[in-house]
């Protein structure tokens, strides 16, 4: 049976170092699947058609929208058999452990959606929801498809404190910009805060091609949230 995740390199991520990490807890970890694994999930990518369009949506504080096509999973979703034993690694006790290590969250649980986002689409600076631990993004570009001056590239913000996270800055308000290598066999873990400042620049790819992504959404296994998300009518489905 064939493995996705290389859980050595994940295993191998130092908790302090992470925990430490400047401006905020922050891993770029490469060969994240094994070869095998990650060959397998690129060639079954779901199809474009299954995606809902999520473009032009207003988002807090005036940030521009982050306009792509979003695919949210659920047991029903039609995938790949590949694609549905990576999510069930995902789901395992292992993995499991590695994330509730890293971002200090005993019993996290997990949403997984995949976006894919054509030219012209960017996501501006913004930092992630307070109901979320952080999320653990994959990426599925490779150099045989995407040329690194189309971007794509996850960026971390440094902000220096001073920003407020329901505000609308451009990339010139920070003091650092850290792109994270978003091409090939690479994954980027990012933990939430209001510093958690993270952006990708407009994408300059032909028409044909979009950046392709996996993001596992790591939130607390708390009553409290599931009932705000019940009370606010969110239809959020968690592992």
């Amino acid at each position: 049976m064939t493995q996705y995740l290389d859980f050595d390199v994940l295993d191998a991520i130092d908790v302090d170092e992470f925990r430490t990490r400047k401006p905020y807890p922050w891993a770029n970890p490469a060969n994240t699947f094994t070869a095998e694994g990650y060959a397998a999930l690129r060639g079954s990518m779901p199809d474009v058609s299954l995606f809902a369009q999520k473009f032009g949506y207003r988002r807090r504080a005036g940030q521009s929208p982050h306009d792509r096509f979003s695919l949210e999973y659920t047991p029903e979703t039609e995938v790949s058999q590949p694609w549905q034993d990576f999510i069930a690694e995902l789901c395992s006790d292992r993995y499991r452990d590695i994330i509730a290590r890293l971002f200090n969250a005993p019993a996290p649980e997990f949403r997984f959606h995949w976006h894919y986002a054509p030219r012209g689409c960017s996501v501006s600076p913004h930092c992630d929801a307070k109901r979320e631990h952080g999320s653990h993004l994959f990426y599925f570009n490779s150099e045989e498809d995407w040329d690194p001056a189309w971007g794509g590239e996850t960026l971390v913000l440094d902000d220096g404190g001073r920003l407020s996270p329901d505000s609308a800055p451009s990339f010139e308000d920070f003091d650092q910009v850290i792109p994270c290598r978003s091409l090939g066999n690479v994954s980027a873990i990012l933990e939430r805060s209001d510093r958690g400042w993270h952006a990708v620049r407009e994408l300059q790819c032909p028409e044909d091609r979009m950046r392709m992504i996996f993001i596992v959404v790591v939130n607390p296994g708390s009553l409290f949230w599931k009932v705000r998300d019940k009370v606010v009518g969110k239809s959020i489905q968690r592992f």
